[in-house]
């Protein structure tokens, strides 16, 4: 979700191997000699992640384990929706697969919405519109009932905030599955789930509208956090049958294959859908004036079915009186045929957002090059953006849906900047599925990191990377960011949350870009995303995916970059001219320890790049001095030039030489 002005680019930096450090004369050696600064500690894992890797269901080289293992469900979910009395009315199967080698006594869902439920815990503020009301429930048929009334034996359920939980009559055994029955019905608000969802004039977004299983995983068992509205959501894997019931008129997309557009749509809108899907520009499908856009269907009403697979999670949006534009954008070879395949795009707005006349093409820019940057093309068959003006300022992102603010006030690149986003979350947390609640980080920042890899594409010659850098930076001067590894709902500020789960780990990735080099990084950011497809990872899968393909030990990075709040300040401190060269004296006044860059510029203008490695400082000191041959006179010095790492005074970073001095 982009709920902050975030940003970030790629520079490219050529660095020649380090220069042997200066020793000063030796001395008798103390017995003991304390470090000059605090040194990285090595990452101690979690006892239930260890406890993963004993059971082989992850690894230490940030592999999925040969016995890794996640819970699937099949969703079969009706929705009819009341446009004047903003309800909806929903009936659903779900059929939970335990595919863990545990006996399972109880399960876990989520009703997200009940954050608008009267006295819930949240830490955002919310309408309260009474959240879910549960008319029935149903395990295999026989009906589920508050612990109080139900008789023993007979399954039970109980709600608590927005968790629910259903004790079984019989345990869930390895391999086995269980039929699980609902009816339920809420008001929908306004602005619903922190933004996430809701409605406004000739329009309707529906997110977490349906009971939802909650993750069981091989780390941690039944993930049980609450939703407080802030952090975001942590989901697992299902195919989904979805039919949503809706007033004649009113123009509805979902997640999935739309399985019954000759049975809703009117046949001229009908037939220029299916033209825009064969074209690369965009076709305007339905604009306000278009009469009828749908058939008149029964007493009024139409019925809409979607099917998606291996997706986690559902949304739809119903808009009346407003425009369609649709197209198709080449997202790579999916299944190696050695042809390139294709997927649909779809944008609805509404008049008032006339800035959303571009935003087909932004998501056509957006989901074939975000296919190229991740190596792993858009797998589903559509993308589409909904105009939320009223609803949501930013935006959101669901499986093959995203709904984002009109963005009239902040402007057409902006709006590019969000559509990319907001797409790039397709990849994480959608394809590759990541704790949000826990680690929005992982989700967020890699989002950022892509969108404005997205942004320099679309707009050559602009440098977002250092913007997004700056809005680190900026947090870190004030000392109010908190550390990356804080669960993300529990930051002490929403200035923190959003730092540390955007600009910061965007900007690291950056960092680590600058630190492998282009060849190492992209492979190990492919690799990761392609070994966890589908699957749920954890930071140190993360960790150790970079680790095993950069064959480096980044111990020190994440200690100092994600478990601290540790800064950089690297410094030049003298530049003395010695023949053939110059002797140059660095400081660091930091805790982070990095590389030093140094480019030196000669006076005929030429440029000679030397590096100091990391392990002076994982040494325990604060200074370090260097000879450079240079074989010509030396006029500046300056430390990462190209500012790959996040240095927070670059005051200090540049030496010159003194006007008339000939150096």
């Amino acid at each position: 979700m982009r709920r902050l002005s975030l940003v970030l680019l790629f520079l490219l930096a050529g660095c020649t191997a380090s220069r042997p450090i200066e020793q000063a004369p030796e001395a008798p050696t103390p017995a003991f000699v304390r470090p000059e600064r605090p040194l990285p500690a090595p990452i101690t894992l979690p006892p239930s992640f260890e406890a993963a890797i004993e059971r082989g269901t992850r690894t230490m080289d940030g592999r999925p384990g040969p016995n890794y293992w996640q819970q699937y469900a099949r969703y079969d979910l009706t929705a009819r929706i009341d446009t004047a009395a903003r309800r909806l009315d929903g009936e659903g199967r779900i059929v939970y697969l335990n595919r863990s080698p545990d006996v399972l006594r109880q399960l876990f869902l989520e009703l997200p919405l009940n954050v608008h439920a009267e006295g819930v815990v949240r830490n955002e503020p919310a309408e309260v519109t009474g959240g879910v009301t549960l008319h029935y429930v149903a395990v295999e048929g026989q009906e589920a009932l508050h612990p109080a009334e139900a008789p023993a034996g007979a399954p039970r359920y109980a709600v608590n905030g927005t968790r629910m939980i259903i004790f079984l009559q019989r345990d869930l055994a390895p391999g086995d599955s269980v039929r699980l029955d609902f009816r339920w019905s809420f008001t929908i608000p306004k602005r619903g789930a922190g933004g996430r969802m809701g409605y406004d004039e000739n329009l309707f977004f529906l997110a977490y509208w349906y009971p939802h299983m909650a993750v069981y995983d091989d780390v941690i068992g039944w993930f049980t956090d609450s939703f407080l509205s802030r952090a975001e959501f942590y989901f697992g894997y299902g195919d989904y049958r979805i039919t949503i019931d809706a007033p004649a008129g009113w123009l509805v997309m979902a997640t999935g294959t739309f399985e019954n557009p000759e049975e809703v749509l009117a046949p001229d809108v009908l037939a220029r859908m299916r033209q825009a899907y064969a074209s690369d520009t965009p076709v305007r499908i339905a604009e306000p004036d278009t009469d009828p856009v749908t058939l008149p269907g029964t007493d009024g009403r139409l019925q809409w079915r979607f099917r998606a697979t291996n997706v986690r999670d559902v949304a739809f949006s119903l808009v009346h009186r407003g425009y369609w534009e649709g197209a198709r954008t080449p997202v790579g070879d999916r299944d190696g045929d050695g042809q390139t395949d294709y997927a649909q795009i779809n944008t609805f707005w509404r008049p008032t957002a006339p800035r959303w006349a571009n935003v087909t093409r932004y998501q056509q820019h957006a989901i074939s090059y975000l296919s190229r940057l991740t190596g792993f093309p858009y797998p589903w068959p559509h993308m589409t953006a909904v105009e939320g003006g009223g609803i949501i300022g930013g935006g959101m992102e669901f499986p093959m849906m995203t709904l984002i603010g009109d963005y009239n006030a902040a402007g057409d690149s902006a709006l590019y900047y969000v559509t990319a986003h907001e797409l790039a979350h397709m990849w994480i947390p959608m394809i590759v599925g990541p704790n949000e609640r826990r680690y929005s980080w992982m989700d967020e920042g890699s989002t950022t990191f892509a969108e404005n890899h997205a942004r320099t594409d679309f707009f050559p010659g602009t440098q977002p990377r250092l913007s997004e850098q700056e809005s680190y930076l900026m947090l870190a001067r004030m000392g109010a960011e908190g550390e990356i590894m804080r669960w993300s709902d529990y930051h002490y500020s929403s200035f923190a949350f959003g730092i540390a789960s955007y600009s910061k780990p965007a900007t690291l990735l950056e960092a680590l870009r600058g630190l492998l080099g282009e060849d190492v990084f992209w492979r190990a950011y492919r690799t990761f995303i392609r070994e966890w497809a589908f699957k749920h990872p954890y930071p140190y899968d993360l960790f150790n995916t970079f680790e095993r393909v950069s064959g480096r030990d980044l111990g020190w990075f994440w200690h100092a970059w994600y478990f601290e709040t540790w800064t950089l300040d690297q410094a030049v401190a003298a530049v003395e001219p010695i023949e053939g060269g110059v002797r140059i004296t660095v400081e660091d006044h930091g805790l982070a320890p990095m590389p030093v860059y140094l480019t030196l510029t000669l006076a005929d203008g030429s440029q000679v790049r030397d590096t100091i490695d990391v392990d002076v400082w994982l040494e325990g000191r604060r200074q370090v001095t260097v000879t450079v041959p240079t074989g010509a006179a030396v006029t500046r010095v300056e430390i990462d030039p190209e500012r790959w790492f996040p240095d927070i005074d670059r005051t200090n970073n540049v030496w010159r030489a003194p006007a008339g001095t000939g150096q």
